[in-house]
């Protein structure tokens, strides 16, 4: 099929595209971080990290809500997403989701839209993307899940867009615009390459539909907090805790919830709410792209993540 042919898929969230690219905003580490141009360091290898399921085993064994930040590739260049990546791993994050910019981000809200099109200025695109993260994830302790948009999956091929993933040591793939309905192939091929595919449920998801979801994702099943886009908001939507008690009655799998929590005490608060894990993405996102430097928007990324961390034990 030619690549021009294919069309984006209209996703289950059925979002509405915003119009204003703003910003937002979050913290980082004092230490001293190399921020060289992105080169292979074979050395420093960790323990090979488990998938997006053991880790949920693993830290509700210990009691732990999962720490599940997102940034996005390339913003404001790869080697600094690079560097980003570890400083996430070494600072408490359980699983990192990896934004692969596209042109139509549908989900997104203003901050990560402006954070793809500084990556995409940049001339950001798959390939590049998996370069780096061939070098980045043997130095990372926990899981990367790719956050991308169905269309660039479609034009490299469904099989070899998992293979490719898969080879340099992704274990988790979030898809936002796929309805329930067309995600068979995409769960076939990801079982296939031992890809665990996370499906995404809103508050507006009938029950039933919301149970087939939890059924079919792998993973854990992602919660989608408010209606719209990705996004700080200044408190979560108070029907989260209702929304996960119902899931909680359907589906034994871990959730965790996005889209609106920015600060540590709303991560605090979704955690207390019975959330298996909380994500961080937009106040993130926002910090990186608003530093004065790549150094400073390091540094401040550390203390963010830390702070969400100590919110979390």
């Amino acid at each position: 099929m030619a690549a021009s042919s294919l069309k984006p898929a209209a996703g289950f969230l059925q979002l509405k595209k915003p119009q204003n690219p703003l910003l937002l905003r979050s913290p980082s580490q004092a230490s001293t971080l190399s921020l060289k141009k992105f080169t292979p360091m074979a050395a420093l290898t960790t323990t090979p990290a488990v998938g997006l399921s053991q880790t949920f085993t693993k830290l509700k064994e210990q009691g732990k809500v999962a720490l599940i930040p997102y940034i996005t590739a390339g913003d404001p260049d790869l080697s600094i997403t690079a560097e980003a990546l570890k400083v996430l791993d070494s600072c408490g994050s359980d699983i990192i989701e990896l934004g692969v910019p596209y042109s139509d981000p549908l989900a997104d809200g203003p901050v990560i839209q402006a954070a793809t099109t500084r990556s995409l200025a940049k001339g950001t695109n798959l390939n590049s993307i998996v370069t780096m993260l061939k070098e980045v994830i043997p130095q990372l302790s926990c899981p990367i899940a790719l956050f991308t948009y169905y269309n660039p999956i479609l034009k490299r091929g469904i099989g070899e867009f998992m293979s490719t993933i898969r080879d340099v040591g992704v274990h988790g793939l979030v898809v936002p615009d796929v309805p329930l309905e067309e995600t068979e192939i995409l769960r076939k091929e990801a079982v296939k390459h031992n890809i665990e595919l996370v499906l995404l449920t809103t508050p507006t998801t009938p029950i039933d539909r919301m149970r087939a979801i939890a059924e079919a994702s792998e993973g854990f099943l992602y919660l989608v907090s408010s209606i719209g886009v990705t996004g700080a908001r200044a408190s979560v939507n108070e029907r989260v805790p209702s929304l996960l008690k119902e899931i909680k009655e359907a589906t034994s799998k871990p959730v965790a919830v996005g889209f609106g929590i920015s600060k540590p005490e709303q991560a605090k608060q979704v955690a207390g709410w019975g959330a298996d894990g909380v994500i961080v993405g937009s106040a993130i996102v926002k910090l990186l792209g608003e530093a004065k430097t790549p150094e400073e928007g390091l540094k401040e990324l550390a203390i963010f993540t830390k702070s969400l961390k100590s919110a979390l034990l």
